[in-house]
Parts: structure tokens; sequence; C-alpha cells
């Protein structure tokens, strides 16, 4: 039977600090992905919560349509592609879908299904699509799919998201090393 993987995009398919360029660029400042400790870029920022959501809600579609692939993503998914379902589970608003699909189709990405949910609760969509592993860049994401599901995940390792984790979640560093377990765990 076919391997069904779950997806995250932004932060995990797309290269962590995509959003920093835009971000130095919107609210004049000279960040880089070290700074960004937590998950929340608004603490980066820091301007009130209502003034970062309007800027992110507007700038949205022209960062997603921009941000650069992650080192080796596309490499091992149009690697994958040939072997697994890929089913891509986003946090995007389902209003991004076709801008979505034009970044994938820009890059040369190849998918069986994305899903854009509009939150970043992904566990049901998880469940929904029977994904056998998923591979995130959000800490909370990572955990609560690995339990609620009880599958692996593979978290991309950054500045925002060294909090422990159990067993089931495994840090990867890029998309060579998540290869590399992919193969190992199938083993």
């Amino acid at each position: 039977m076919t391997k069904r993987f779950g997806i995250d995009i932004d932060g995990t398919v797309t290269c962590p600090s995509a959003l920093v360029p835009f971000i130095n660029k919107g609210f004049g400042l000279n960040i880089t992905l070290a700074d960004v400790k937590e998950y929340d870029l608004n603490k980066v920022v820091k301007v009130s919560e209502e003034k970062f959501a309007k800027w992110f809600i507007e700038n949205e579609p022209v960062m997603y349509e921009e941000s650069p692939l992650a080192e080796g993503a596309e490499k091992i998914l149009n690697l994958w592609k040939q072997r697994y379902e890929l089913f891509f589970i986003s946090a995007r608003g389902s209003h991004l879908l076709e801008n979505t699909k034009k970044w994938f189709n820009k890059q040369g990405l190849a998918y069986n299904h994305i899903e854009l949910i509009g939150s970043h609760d992904k566990v049901s969509a998880a469940k929904h699509h029977q994904v056998d592993i998923f591979l995130e860049d959000k800490h909370d994401n990572a955990v609560m799919i690995h339990e609620e599901c009880d599958i692996p995940v593979l978290l991309f390792n950054t500045p925002y998201n060294q909090d422990p984790i159990p067993k089931g979640v495994i840090r990867v560093n890029n998309w060579y090393e998540a290869n590399q377990w992919v193969k190992n765990w199938l083993r």
C-alpha cells in the first residue's frame, strides 16, 4: 500500500526565512531567522496584533507567491512523488488556493492534494486524509499531530521550534535528513 505523506508548506517546503525579508521591508527592521525565537512573528515585529494582522493579510498573497523553496525540497519531493502520495496541509486560508497552486506549478512540484485549512489545527485534516507521516515546522502542531494521530512527525529544525519534543517527533535539519529518516522508517 502506498504511504501517504502529510506535509506543511510554510517553513517546511518553503525556506523558514522566507517571510523575513518581507517583514524587514514592511516594518523597517533588519532581522534574520536567528532572531525569530517564537513562531508568533508579532513578537519580533513588536507592533500591535491588529496592525501586524492587517499587514500580514495585505501582503500574504505576494509573500506566498514569492517564497523560495527550502534547500533540497524540490529534489526530495520530486523523488517522493514517484513513490508516495503527497498531501500538503497548510494553515493558509482557503482563499489562497489558486496562489498556492500557482506557486507549486512555478516551482515544478507535484502534489496529490492541497488543503488550506485556515488554522493551525491540522489534526483533523491529518486524520481525515489518513496520512502515515507528517512533516512540519511548528512545534505544537508537530507534537499534537504525533500524539493525536499516533504517527511519526518530522520537525524541521528552526530557531522558533526549540521546545522539547516527545519520542515520535523527530528533528531534521533539512530535506536530505528527512529523506534519510523516511528511507530508514520504511525498511
